[in-house]
């Protein structure tokens, strides 16, 4: 059967999109010329801050006094998790080399970037998530200086600006600067290298529109991870599954903000109804903000689609290239090798995605608006550049040098062709060789 909207978005993910680009680069412009002066003044008014920017010992040692043991604990616990499967992610990216001929050895190795600049969102939601999986990662790499940036939340004289649990889990997980700085502006300044700070070689990390815009925009000057739009979820399920789980689950990434698409994947009309039906209670049971949030998801960007079988079900799925993507249906194994496209998947009921967003190991920041189709997301790898060496002996170097000479002048580049010449000439002066293609 082709495919069934029992509910269909009325909104796309761009749909409400702000042409934010003149903004930003303007904003970017002004601080790349006025330096420490021009951003403290966008932290002035945008973030309503006058305090310190890089915190000091005696602020991060008062701030994370103030987090309570329970949570220190908690976030102890998720720090493990991301640090470990970090460590074993790092493991498979090995040095090698190879002897392509006798005596002419190729080679690879990783290299980790030296200073990463990681944005942590504040704001509606604090983010301490955010800190343990761009900071944990960044340092299993073995980047040499890394900046945990986040907004500032106040500017009390009990805490220095930024969340107090942010900057503990930033500092746990080895942040060499905690800055209280939001938006642009922090992006910029980490950029920039400013406030005394080594310029950043990557960013990473989740943000509003204006920083994503400003990762894109800063894009080829230093590296990011990658562009990220609002967050969105896709649930596979058939007839074993439980609705109510599908139903909080699905309302559960609703809350992100108001453009978060979520969508249900099913073979099965009566779970897709019950669903349809416990939704609106669980969205009404939220606080006030998440509430507000869930309600305009759901009701202009949310998705529920009826499929004849699961290899439908599956092709839809890989058609929406889902950031995060749940299945809960029988023969799990079948899913985990039938579907390509996604940034990161829960298989069974026992895992959800707000695990992965919080504690169990594997990172949260991952691909949005499809781009699952090319790209996975962030990871101990994304730090690291693979690089590659080779070394040879004169003899080895001979049949490579020939082989050079005689593509380079097909391809009309004589330039390159006399540096295959000059050393045949050096090394075999007794010798003639045909160096035309």
């Amino acid at each position: 059967m082709a495919r069934t909207y029992l509910k269909k978005a009325t909104k796309t993910a761009t749909t409400d999109a702000t042409d934010v680009r003149e903004t930003v680069q303007n904003i970017l412009d002004d601080i790349e010329q006025g330096g420490d002066d021009a951003a403290l003044r966008y932290a002035s008014r945008f973030d309503q801050y006058d305090g310190n920017i890089l915190l000091s010992d005696a602020e991060i040692e008062t701030a994370c006094a103030s987090v309570p043991q329970t949570l220190k604990d908690d976030i102890a616990f998720a720090h493990d998790n991301v640090r470990r499967f970090a460590e074993v992610q790092k493991q498979t990216v090995k040095d090698v080399e190879l002897e392509v001929l006798p005596g002419f050895t190729l080679g690879q190795k990783s290299i980790p970037c030296n200073s990463v600049g990681c944005y942590i969102p504040g704001g509606r939601y604090s983010h301490v998530a955010s800190a343990i999986m761009t900071v944990t990662t960044a340092k299993v790499a073995g980047c040499g200086h890394i900046v945990a940036c986040s907004p500032p939340a106040n500017d009390s004289a009990e805490t220095p600006g930024i969340s107090p649990a942010i900057v503990y889990a930033a500092t746990l997980c080895g942040a060499d600067k905690v800055m209280a700085m939001g938006g642009v502006q922090g992006v910029a300044s980490m950029t920039f290298g400013l406030f005394g700070l080594p310029p950043a070689d990557i960013l990473v990390g989740p943000g509003n529109q204006f920083v994503a815009e400003a990762k894109r925009i800063l894009y080829g000057r230093v590296g990011i991870d990658m562009i990220a739009g609002p967050t969105d979820s896709l649930i596979l399920a058939d007839d074993t599954a439980d609705a109510m789980i599908v139903a909080a689950d699905l309302v559960g990434q609703a809350e992100h903000g108001y453009n978060s698409p979520v969508w249900l994947v099913t073979d099965n009309k009566p779970l897709a109804e019950k669903v349809l039906e416990l939704v609106p209670d669980l969205i009404d049971d939220l606080p006030e903000v998440n509430r507000v949030n869930a309600e305009a998801a759901w009701r202009d960007y949310a998705e529920i689609i009826l499929c004849g079988d699961r290899e439908e079900m599956a092709q839809v799925s890989d058609e929406y290239a889902p950031e995060h993507l749940t299945v809960q249906a029988q023969d799990i194994p079948w899913w985990k090798d039938r579907l390509k496209c996604y940034g990161s998947v829960f298989l069974g009921e026992e895992t959800t995605v707000a695990f992965g967003d919080k504690a169990s190991g594997t990172n949260h920041v991952l691909p949005t608006g499809r781009s699952a189709k090319y790209t996975g997301g962030l990871s101990v790898h994304k730090y690291m550049k693979i690089v590659t060496w080779q070394q040879a002996t004169r003899d080895a170097s001979k049949p490579v040098a020939e082989a050079t000479a005689r593509i380079s002048r097909l391809e009309g580049m004589e330039g390159h062709a006399r540096t295959a010449d000059i050393r045949l000439a050096k090394y075999f002066p007794d010798e003639k060789f045909n160096l035309e293609p």
